[in-house]
């Protein structure tokens, strides 16, 4: 049995944590927005530690596993 806990927490927190997609840590015109399509250099910045921070929580701390087959 494989374990794809890892591999589906990391693709949810990816498609979550897009910037600009669901929402941007900073946005051009306030400290949030929603939905915008838009991206900058500080929110890459932000939204890949948030990322890192919160994959390293889920994988190491909590341990998720989810095993198919």
């Amino acid at each position: 049995m494989l374990n794809w806990g890892p591999v589906f927490v990391a693709v949810v927190l990816f498609v979550l944590l897009t910037p600009g997609l669901l929402f941007q840590v900073p946005g051009r015109n306030r400290c949030v927005e929603f939905g915008n399509f838009h991206t900058s250099g500080a929110s890459i910045m932000l939204h890949s530690l948030l990322y890192f921070a919160l994959l390293c929580v889920l994988l190491i701390a909590v341990k998720v596993h989810l095993y198919l087959g």
